[in-house]
């Protein structure tokens, strides 16, 4: 893939931050120095407050010291994908020991992570969506794998009380999530991201929301 996305900027913290949220969702880029012409091909430029007067480019992204850039390359990918909003934004967990989520924007695989704990992975779930708010979707879904049923039930009910009434919970069967992927078996968290994907990719059973019905009540 030909990189689209270009990083601007001279701040080595901002680099580094910038490239690190990048690399971790394998995103191609390509790095310019402020003033310098910016490639025909690259359709956005990420930079700081400071250096964005120095860079002519018609669709310019500023990052802000203090803010996650994982934000800012969200929604990069978005404006190279040319869409206003996405249809729909899934999470996929694959619960146990250590915990494989994946987020996919209409299929498209946008972040990947593995946790450690219950709570870990409480707090990124929620982390996940609120970096999807300036990326709007029609409809946004956290499906949970089945193959832990203690789990499975703890994170959906902790999910039912901290996540917006219009976030659809679905429990998915993991039958057959692990097939094919005998050559991850040393590499755990790799396999269970690559877990994650597949639940999220697939129909799960609908948990019931107690905000939902507290609102219709």
């Amino acid at each position: 893939m030909k990189a689209q996305i270009a990083v601007a900027t001279v701040s080595g913290k901002a680099y580094y931050l910038i490239v690190n949220a990048l690399k971790s969702k394998n995103v191609p880029f390509l790095s310019v120095i402020p003033k310098e012409n910016v490639p025909a091909e690259i359709k956005v430029v990420i930079t700081t407050e400071k250096e964005k007067e120095q860079i002519k480019h018609e669709q310019i992204l500023v990052y802000k010291e203090g803010t996650d850039p994982a934000s800012l390359v969200n929604e990069a990918l978005q404006i190279i994908q040319g869409k206003e909003a996405y249809e729909k934004i899934v999470i996929g967990v694959d619960p146990g020991e250590v915990v494989g989520l994946a987020v996919l924007a209409d299929g498209k695989v946008l972040q990947t992570e593995n946790c450690f704990s219950i709570e870990e992975t409480l707090d990124k779930i929620s982390s996940m969506l609120k970096k999807m708010e300036k990326t709007p979707a029609k409809l946004v879904s956290v499906k949970v794998g089945d193959g832990v049923p203690t789990y499975k039930e703890r994170l959906l009910q902790e999910l039912d009380s901290i996540l917006p009434s219009n976030v659809i919970l679905e429990s998915v069967s993991e039958a057959g999530t692990n097939r094919h992927l005998n050559q991850t078996k040393h590499r755990r968290g790799l396999r269970d991201i690559f877990s994650a994907i597949r639940i999220a990719g697939r129909e799960g059973n609908k948990f019931k929301r107690r905000k939902t019905d507290e609102q219709n009540g």
